[in-house]
């Protein structure tokens, strides 16, 4: 499968890929916390 892939999986594109996708999965995380824990949290401490 490796002949497949451009310059191989060491090559810095694929490491850019992986930043990426680990970056939007933390902002969505942080954004679906803030937006439906964080309120769910209040509502039910009142």
């Amino acid at each position: 499968m490796n002949q497949y892939l451009p310059g191989g999986v060491d090559h810095p594109s694929w490491r850019t890929v992986l930043g990426t996708f680990v970056g939007y999965g933390a902002i969505l995380l942080v954004m679906t916390v803030l937006l439906f824990a964080v309120p769910y949290l209040v509502f039910t401490a009142i």
